[in-house]
């Protein structure tokens, strides 16, 4: 019979009801033979028969196989139901597409940064090595060599960097970037060549040997047209010749740093493309990732024991260079515990508010469903006194619910996928190479199809309780007419449930903002405002030696002939531009034992040339600027900043004239003080940094610090020609300072964008959770409204009678969410910088939003209220 209901559903119902009216037509006939005529006899046996319909459900139910057709009914019904309340339907829908896409949008994000595994062989053996306290993720090339050698529970380490080269192509040299990993990279990532073949540790054969490069599928795509003739040919980097090898496969990128390089290049190499040579430097802990795959069934304890023994010998071997080497163990992806910690955190409390955002609406659409079947209780009513079963007219109402959770959810998923896809190929930080793949996979469809039914079925199930205290009888005989009392209703939780959730957002997204407020005009040190930075590497282009400064003069002086130019500086790297910590220990000069511990400082240095200060709008507290003078036949002298005074020699005023030593013995003469700044992140606390000439510590790489007095886009194209005039093959990176600064800024910013929407999505669910609650109170109420106005009520004893419990409901929710939201927020101080939820203006801010949320929402119920006819609302009645 099952198969006949699936195969044969027409005929099946057809004997069903021949069955039926087979019963009533046997009734039908003995009340023919009592002497009743043929029509009131079949009358009065469908009477006594009761419910066809019903009876008929319950015999298809009983056979099995209905639960497909009943769904189905159930399914049209509700599209009919739905069509009939368009505003309703809309305003439904919406509201959980917003909520659904939301958690899409960061569940993507947090599936890519911290669920996806990485796409490597044997990911869960591989392990990224971190040193010392604050867990630096960076080494030095001669300790990666020690490790690999002399542990015993690594099956192989990897290792490299990331670099900038100038590529020559024939016609102009472009700026490229380059991943410079161990040889062994490719080989232990299991990572196969789309086209020719990978470096490999054979063909290592010391600095500069292995002349090869390995090119990157999306730059093969765009620069060679997919010309597989490349492998083989020569290109030039940096005026070096090198041998196109392979390439990689598509979408392949650094999983590490999702990081997407043009080429990949031999550490080996390093001292070709960065003029400097690094790799023998020992205490150079500032260049390289390192990471490997655990030997089968070495566990991690045993391996940090291991690492720790070998630290152990090179802090002994190597006093002077190697200081802190004891280990831990991290994931590879994000740099570990350098990154890893704040962004998840961040993520997880992203996700969190998310969660919030989907419970509010899940509260707003329960209010909004329990208000609807509170207005079709008579409906219900009938429908119960026809025959239909409590679990028919519940299955109902969850089917409605359920109907608009898919659609909304499928239209907020459509909205989050092309959102998703666009954040994949969005470059947050210009200078650099970086996106985060936060495409959507199969997981993010699945958590968003689960959210979908799950809250279907949570605000579906709002007026089960309501309609299962409903008494037909009385419905039907009282009318539509219902009563407003004063006990605490589940809607009520439900709305202040929600506008609490809503200033928790509000609160986190003002507090997020205020902190990106100062932080953008905070103490920095300098004015980033009304600044173009020129980035240029002269080692591109084959400069060395003494030509350094000779070219890097004849940039300065090209660049101050462009009229409405203010100042013209020199810089090897600019202070928050991203570019990570690169400093020096310093020692007192009365210290004769120069090892690490011994120390009294480790400011960040610079390299700057005369008129940076000018430039950059640093202040001067005492002695001089540095000049051109300061060159390698003149003594060592140097400016600090404030901390590097207080801590080095006590004060400024005995700091200036005073002496300190670098680590090989160099004594450096104090011949100015300025203010403190901020140098690497405007989180970090006060740190000591010392500024030293640029003609006595030479470096290839320096941007010009450019102020100007005009549009900064002509200034640009400018400052290019004027650097061509000097090199034509040199190529300058150029963005203003403050672009520059989106790196450091990038956290503080994404966190202020990021609560900023889901703040203004809280509001508009308050918004609309109070107007429904104030228009559904409001419409209950009119004939008790009309009478009062009858009797003379004046129109704000009207609005107290009619909006007092949803105002009540606004204030107790709003502080609810106010003392939550500053709790929260304290969160927030780690990642945006200067945010505090002790600002006046923050709690000020919070209470005006709140209210004026609240005056939006009750502003059309409040006019339906005023603007009520007695006379014609009680003949009406």
């Amino acid at each position: 019979m099952r198969f006949g209901k699936w195969f044969g559903r027409s005929e099946s119902g057809d004997d069903i009801e021949q069955e039926l009216q087979s019963h009533i037509q046997h009734r039908a006939d003995d009340l023919e033979s009592s002497g009743l005529d043929r029509a009131e006899a079949e009358r009065r046996a469908r009477i006594e028969f009761g419910g066809h319909g019903r009876f008929k459900e319950e015999c298809q139910e009983a056979m099995s196989g209905t639960f497909v057709e009943t769904m189905a009914q159930d399914a049209r019904f509700s599209l009919r139901v739905l069509r009939k309340s368009p505003g309703f339907t809309i305003v439904a829908v919406l509201t959980l597409a917003l909520a659904i896409g939301a958690n899409a949008v960061v569940f993507g994000v947090l599936n890519a940064l911290m669920l996806r595994p990485l796409h490597s062989p044997r990911a869960a053996s591989l392990y990224q090595l971190e040193r010392g306290p604050m867990k630096s993720p960076r080494q030095s090339y001669a300790d990666y060599l020690d490790l690999r050698d002399r542990n015993h529970t690594f099956a192989d380490l990897i290792t490299y960097d990331i670099a900038e080269a100038a590529l020559d192509t024939g016609a102009s040299t472009a700026r490229v970037w380059l991943e410079l990993p161990s040889g062994n990279y490719f080989d232990d990532l299991g990572v196969q060549p789309y086209l020719g073949r990978y470096f490999h540790p054979a063909d290592e054969h010391g600095p500069n040997s292995v002349p090869y490069v390995v090119l990157s599928y999306s730059y093969w795509h765009a620069h060679f047209q997919n010309d597989r003739t490349v492998v083989g040919r020569v290109i030039n980097l940096n005026k070096h010749p090198f041998t196109i090898a392979g390439v990689t496969p598509p979408e392949f990128h650094d999983p590490f740093l999702f990081a997407f390089p043009d080429f990949w290049m031999p550490i080996v190499d390093q001292e070709q493309i960065e003029a400097e040579k690094y790799l023998d430097a020992r205490g150079n802990h500032q260049l390289l990732l390192m990471m490997g795959h655990l030997k089968t069934g070495v566990t991690t304890a045993q391996a940090i024991a291991d690492l720790n023994s070998v630290g152990a010998y090179l802090q002994k071997a190597y006093p002077k260079d190697e200081v802190q080497m004891n280990f831990t163990l991290a994931r590879p992806s994000l740099m570990g515990a350098f990154l890893g910690p704040p962004i998840r955190a961040f993520v997880t409390g992203l996700m969190l508010l998310a969660g919030l955002i989907l419970l509010a609406a899940c509260a707003n659409l329960g209010g909004l469903f329990a208000a609807r079947a509170a207005d079709r209780a008579r409906e219900v009513a009938l429908r119960l006194a026809l025959g239909a079963s409590w679990g028919r007219i519940l299955r109902q109402l969850l089917t409605e619910a359920v109907l608009i959770s898919l659609v909304g959810g499928t239209a907020g998923l459509s909205g989050s996928v092309a959102l998703l896809r666009a954040l994949s190929t969005w470059q947050p930080i210009p200078k650099f190479p970086l996106h985060v793949p936060v495409n959507p996979d199969a997981t993010v469809y699945a958590v968003a199809l689960i959210l979908t039914l799950v809250s279907g079925l949570l605000f579906g199930a709002v007026p089960v309780r309501q309609v299962m205290r409903a008494d037909p009888y009385q419905i039907v005989k009282a009318g539509s007419t219902a009563t407003m009392g004063r006990r605490v209703t589940v809607r009520d939780v439900l709305l202040v449930a929600q506008i609490a959730v809503c200033a928790v957002l509000v609160t986190c997204s003002m507090v997020a903002v205020r902190g990106l407020l100062r932080s953008l005009h905070g103490g920095f040190g300098f004015e980033p405002q009304g600044v173009l930075l020129g980035d240029a590497d002269l080692s591109m282009v084959g400069y060395s030696g003494d030509s350094v400064a000779a070219m890097q003069r004849r940039m300065i002086d090209s660049v101050k002939q462009i009229p409405e130019v203010e100042s013209v500086g020199l810089v090897d790297w600019a202070p928050l531009g991203g570019e990570g910590w690169r400093g020096a220990l310093v020692f007192t000069d009365r210290t004769m034992d120069l090892r690490p511990a011994n120390a009294a400082a480790g400011p960040t240095m610079f390299k700057i040339s005369p008129e940076y200060f000018h430039a950059a709008r640093t202040r001067l507290l005492a002695g001089r600027d540095v000049s051109w003078h300061d060159d390698a036949q003149a003594p060592r002298v140097a400016v600090i900043n404030r901390e590097f005074a207080r801590k080095v020699f006590g004060s400024v005023t005995s700091a200036v004239g005073g002496y300190f030593k670098m680590r090989d013995g160099t004594r450096i003469q104090v011949v100015g003080v300025v203010e403190d700044g901020k140098y690497n992140s405007i989180t970090e606390d006060q740190d000591t940094a010392m500024f030293l000439p640029l003609r006595q510590w030479p470096s290839t790489q320096a941007s010009l610090v450019i102020r100007y007095l005009r549009d900064p886009q002509q200034l640009a194209a400018e400052v290019r020609a004027a650097v061509r005039k000097v090199d034509a093959g040199l190529p300058v990176s150029i963005l203003t300072w403050t672009r520059q600064m989106d790196l450091t800024l990038f956290p503080s910013r994404a966190a202020t964008v990021s609560l900023g929407i889901l703040g203004v999505m809280g509001a508009m669910l308050a918004v609309t959770g109070i107007f429904g609650m104030a228009a559904y109170s409001i419409s209950k109420r009119l004939k008790e409204l009309g009478i009062r106005m009858a009797i003379g009520a004046q129109r704000w004893q009207i609005l107290q009678t009619a909006l007092g419990r949803a105002i009540k409901l606004l204030a107790l929710g709003s502080g609810a969410g106010l003392v939550l939201g500053l709790l929260a927020t304290r969160v927030l101080a780690a990642i945006v910088y200067q945010a505090t939820p002790r600002d006046p203006l923050v709690l000020a801010g919070v209470v005006l939003a709140m209210a004026s949320l609240g005056l939006l929402a009750t502003w059309i119920p409040a006019q339906r209220a005023l603007g009520a006819d007695p006379k014609i609302l009680l003949r009406e009645e």
